[in-house]
């Protein structure tokens, strides 16, 4: 950050985005705060619940941000992106439900509105900038002249596995001030700024309340059987929705000493498979839209580690690209993985952090295969 530019920062009423604005104005860059509103009102969310990306909340945090723009002496807008958010997140997320996929609409978000329509509606709008920064936790390396990202300094906030879909292009445009940072740090530094938001709590779920119900209110989704591997049907289960793989709590179902555990999901039965918890464990994936971060990476066999959700330990394993289907990639692990959820992102790594790709996993893989050494 040693030449000032003009920097348009993505302001959520949080802690990591405001410390992330007073940094890039410390630095003296010229700063301006844009917010992407996503809320309608048109889903019937009550207010009060806890903080979520998604909810009534909207309001207080806006508020929020227009006071942190005013101490920092910094412009700020807000644009609104309800409509868009409604078409691209919230109908996929009900989309892949419904389908008896687990859906991740931070990746969705971060790749289509956040870094996508948000950064382009603030450019339409008028305002001239160079790059775009965040309150992310990640950084950004070149090699070979392309931009990767890595991983966060601070690896239990790292947030990589949700941007993966960011190409080297975007990213050359983009600034993370807090990918050298930790929570604790953060928050000291928004102490000793003064920041109202200094203690606020974070915001982790999708949906005010973590309550998915009420995306699903106009159409509620169909009850159907819980039913072990071998067809017997165990009991009833309250919709698709409601349940993912490797869930073991909320089932209200218990048969025998062991737990049950959802297996999968059979949305052509509308049936949740429930098994013993050892039955979760898979030998790889099969994965689609797969993209290398640099093309040139595509290699008949590459040795890497794959996260599978966002707080899964990187696992050893080797990428396969088809050379029939574009897109298409299968994953092999060392040492079976557990709880593979098709709809989620598989997110490719190698040993210092650096992402090399990723893609949406479509199934679990459950057979051995020849490994080449391992790293």
């Amino acid at each position: 950050m040693d030449r000032k530019k003009k920097v348009a920062v993505g302001l959520s009423g949080g802690v990591d985005s405001a410390v992330a604005a007073a940094l890039l104005v410390e630095a003296g860059h010229e700063v301006v705060g844009i917010t992407m509103k996503i809320w309608s009102g048109k889903i019937a969310i009550r207010e009060g619940l806890k903080q979520a990306c998604y909810g009534p909340g909207e309001e207080e945090d806006i508020a929020e941000c227009e006071r942190l723009a005013a101490r920092l002496g910094i412009g700020y807008r807000v644009l609104d992106l309800a409509a868009l958010y409604e078409e691209r997140v919230v109908d996929y997320f009900r989309r892949e439900y419904l389908s008896g996929r687990t859906p991740n609409p931070c990746v969705v978000c971060n790749k289509e509105l956040k870094f996508g329509f948000l950064v382009d509606k603030a450019r339409d709008s008028g305002l001239g900038f160079e790059c775009f920064a965040t309150g992310h936790y990640a950084r950004i390396e070149e090699q070979g002249g392309v931009k990767f990202l890595r991983r966060a300094a601070c690896e239990a906030k790292d947030q990589t596995y949700f941007l993966y879909a960011l190409d080297s292009a975007r990213l050359s445009t983009i600034m993370f001030p807090l990918g050298g940072l930790s929570k604790d740090e953060v928050r000291t530094k928004a102490r000793e700024l003064g920041l109202e938001v200094a203690d606020r709590p974070e915001s982790q779920d999708f949906v005010s309340g973590g309550d998915y119900a009420p995306l699903f209110a106009d159409k509620p989704p169909e009850p159907g059987d819980f039913v072990d591997e071998s067809g017997k049907v165990l009991g009833r289960h309250r919709g698709l929705p409601y349940y993912t793989v490797g869930q073991r709590r909320g089932l209200g179902i218990s048969i025998g000493p062991a737990p049950l555990y959802v297996l999968r999901l059979e949305a052509d039965r509308n049936q949740v498979v429930l098994g013993d918890g050892k039955d979760l464990f898979a030998d790889g994936i099969k994965a689609s839209g797969f993209r290398f971060q640099d093309p040139r990476m595509e290699t008949a066999c590459l040795r890497a580690f794959a996260r599978i959700r966002q707080n899964h330990r990187s696992a050893p394993c080797v990428v396969e690209c088809s050379a029939a289907h574009e897109g298409e990639a299968r994953i092999s692990f060392d040492v079976a993985q557990r709880a593979v959820a098709p709809g989620q992102s598989v997110v490719i790594y190698d040993a210092e952090g650096l992402v090399l790709g990723g893609g949406i996993i479509e199934s679990a893989l459950h057979e051995a295969f020849s490994m080449p050494p391992p790293l």
